[in-house]
């Protein structure tokens, strides 16, 4: 996407919409390198005096009441009935970052680190032992730091991941977009983390990725595949290394990593754009070649996930084939385009466990924080520190987000569409909302006369592993049986029949151009993407305005080429055609009737 026009992304991230640490990070990115503990690197300047000291003390951000992060100064020797609330404030917390909490210990509730003496800790690491048994979570020490305001004595701060697998979930899930130019390595990093074994510089590790001949001829992804990548209670990685099965990784994984590789070329961006809409993941991976620096679609994929507000943080990978001064030009370069306006993101280099530590968790607060990570697929460079990053990253979405979702009448988005022997037909793509069991009755639609078809769910599956109960946000392949897969389409959605859902041809979006290179105009032909839809629509009308050029914005009327679309008010809209693109939301959709379907599909 052209660099003119990056300005056009400043309502995805505004500048201060992060913690009010946000100024602090800023100084740790790009100079130490820091930590979230609060070390004497993180000592604050203008931090308060404590017993007319000149020395400040260190501070973390008071405790937020929301969240998965909780603050304790000590844990020694609690009474029954401290026990017992101590218990109940862990369930809130896993509850909060839906099966992943983290425990500061040493921490005053308003951020002060104090620090504990080693018996204290030692003391306060077993209560907590305790309470993560009485719940049934698992608790790994991330990192041990020592604070030296104010004491003689050594005095450390220990902060703890707790981990409990939900009782209704098989395993905690996270879906990562893998974004880049072609030939940054893409494929080849994924088979690295997936497969266990190193690249031999040739690309030996991206061929079990490739879906298609052509693919594995021309080293080119062109469609889209899944990867997953499995972590256990105590961090470990899980993947095929040491398990034959994808069923294998998920049962000794309580955490699953969900890679969606997407092609690089230009060629394939409506693949790309179609896996960012549709799949709906929690973040991306924006890769980087260090000998290239920002080339080709690097930029564009950029503006996606910008557009998008899809949080991203980014790989710089082939370090081994450049000199130390060559990457430290791609980081520089990828600071200067990640702090220009209208992204406002603040870059946080990678460069030590320490700093993987910090980086998940501040990405995870901040929309704004970006971490950057320096590694090679064939040496293995810093690859562990990518690792530690996924362990640690908690989920995006809030937990509250997700119960109200849960509430709503089923919602399934039709992505892929197979035939499998024995099996019969069987759809994959992400239920958007409400919960889904083996055995419901839904309606599939709508078909090119606009009529939605009832059908039965046979069997679920994720990650090829047999599940009975889908939730909102999770992606599977659902089995209909001997459903006609002649009747169906990507784009299509599987619904509750209480839903009754409505269909249109014609809706309105307000949009904002990004780029056109003359006048946008009535009767311009476009292609839609809204979610998993994705067709051409013409332009009918603009309303207030003849015309538009590139940066405007306005309402604007569009209607559908081949057949009418389930499409919802609010939901994001992004359309292109060659080198125009842009960006809005549904404002407005005229729902039709089965027979005025049938009346337009002469249009």
């Amino acid at each position: 996407m052209d660099s003119r026009v990056s300005e056009l992304f400043g309502g995805c991230c505004r500048p201060g919409a992060g913690p009010a640490m946000g100024g602090t990070l800023k100084a740790r990115a790009v100079g130490s390198g820091g930590s979230g503990c609060g070390g004497q690197k993180g000592k604050k300047k203008n931090g308060r005096n404590r017993g007319g000291k000149a020395n400040n003390p260190p501070y973390l951000p008071p405790e937020a009441e929301d969240g998965n992060i909780e603050y304790k100064l000590k844990l020694v020797n609690p009474s029954q009935y401290r026990f017992e609330h101590l218990v109940t404030q862990m369930k809130w917390r896993l509850q909060e970052g839906r099966g992943e909490a983290v425990y500061q210990i040493g921490v005053e509730d308003n951020g002060l680190l104090v620090g504990l003496a080693e018996e204290e800790m030692r003391a306060s690491l077993k209560t907590l032992h305790r309470m993560a048994e009485k719940v049934g979570a698992d608790i790994t020490v991330l990192r041990e730091r020592e604070v030296d305001y104010d004491s003689d004595m050594p005095r450390k701060i220990t902060e703890v991941l707790v981990r409990k697998v939900p009782d209704n979930q098989q395993f905690l899930d996270l879906r990562v977009a893998v974004l880049g130019n072609v030939d940054s390595g893409k494929s080849t990093l994924l088979g690295v983390l997936t497969q266990g074994e190193l690249d031999n510089g040739r690309g030996r590790a991206r061929l079990n990725l490739f879906r298609h001949l052509h693919e594995i001829q021309s080293g080119r992804t062109s469609s889209i595949s899944f990867e997953i990548l499995g972590f256990n209670s105590k961090g470990e990685v899980v993947n095929y290394s040491d398990s034959r099965t994808a069923e294998e990784i998920c049962e000794s994984s309580s955490k699953m990593i969900t890679f969606i590789d997407l092609a690089g070329h230009h060629k394939y961006l409506h693949t790309t754009i179609f896996g960012l809409t549709s799949y709906c993941p929690d973040c991306a991976l924006l890769l980087v070649s260090a000998n290239t620096g920002i080339a080709g679609t690097t930029r564009e994929h950029l503006g996606l996930a910008l557009a998008l507000k899809v949080p991203f943080f980014i790989v710089v990978s082939k370090v081994d084939l450049c000199a130390k001064t060559t990457v430290e030009r791609t980081v520089r370069q990828l600071e200067r385009v990640l702090k220009q306006p209208g992204c406002h993101k603040v870059p946080m280099l990678v460069t030590s466990e320490d700093d993987a530590v910090t980086a998940a968790q501040q990405f995870a607060q901040s929309p704004n924080v970006t971490p950057i990570f320096t590694l090679s697929s064939v040496s293995g460079e810093s690859l562990d520190l990518l690792k530690v990053f996924l362990n640690i990253l908690p989920p995006l979405t809030n937990s509250k987000e997700q119960e109200e979702l849960m509430q709503q009448l089923t919602e399934f988005q039709v992505d892929e569409i197979y035939t499998v022997p024995e099996v019969g037909t069987v759809v994959g793509g992400t239920l958007a909302s409400g919960i889904c069991r083996e055995g419901d009755q839904l309606v599939v639609g709508p078909t090119d006369d606009g009529r939605f078809l009832e059908l039965k769910v046979c069997s679920i599956q994720r990650n090829r592993s047999a599940c009975r109960v889908l939730r909102a946000g999770q992606a599977a392949t659902l089995a209909l049986g001997d459903f006609d897969r002649a009747l169906l389409r990507k784009g299509m959605v599987m619904v509750s029949p209480e839903m009754n859902p409505t269909i249109c041809s014609v809706f309105e979006a307000e949009i904002v151009l990004l780029f056109h290179a003359t006048t946008f105009r009535r009767g311009f032909q476009v292609t839609v993407h809204v979610g998993n839809v994705r067709q051409t629509a013409v332009v009918e009308k603009i309303h207030a305005k003849d015309k538009l050029r590139t940066g405007e914005k306005a309402v604007v009327r569009f209607r559908f080429l081949k057949h009418p679309e389930y499409l919802k008010v609010g939901a994001k809209l992004l359309f292109r055609e060659g080198v125009t693109k842009g960006i809005g939301h549904v404002t407005d959709v005229q729902a039709i009737s089965a027979g005025e379907a049938q009346a337009n599909m002469g249009f």
